[in-house]
């Protein structure tokens, strides 16, 4: 098991999908903090040297991601909210933000959002 910023992780799995399990990485930033660090894109976590865990751990530590981008991503929602914009509004219905169709096609859109409106509608079991 390797120790990176806080979390276990096996020798058999990779480093790219590893950085990915953070929230906040994605492929794109994974493979360039790996570039930056000179490890193989296929490279297992087992076969990091030390100097390699301990320089992606401080790499990790400087970015924001897990529950620091939460909170700023609530954030932001909750000042569209206060503001009163279209997209606040929106959120706080809990429509579609972007400009999807609702006309026929908003289920999953109500049933992903249904906590935050305080339960209006009926649960279908």
């Amino acid at each position: 098991m390797v120790f990176i910023f806080g979390v276990n992780f096996p020798e058999a799995t990779l480093v790219k999908r590893s950085l990915e399990t953070f929230y906040g990485i994605g492929p794109k930033v994974s493979q360039g903090i790996m570039a930056r660090f000179h490890i193989f894109p296929y490279a297992k976590v087992g076969s990091l040297k030390n100097q390699q865990v301990l320089d992606l751990t401080a790499e990790l530590s400087e970015m924001k991601i897990e529950n620091d981008l939460r909170r700023q991503v609530q954030d932001n929602i909750r000042r569209l909210k206060d503001m009163g914009t279209y997209r606040g509004r929106r959120h706080a219905m809990g429509l579609p933000v972007r400009g999807q169709r609702t006309r026929t096609q908003i289920t999953t859109a109500r049933k992903l959002n249904r906590i935050e409106r305080g339960g209006q509608g009926r649960v279908k079991m």
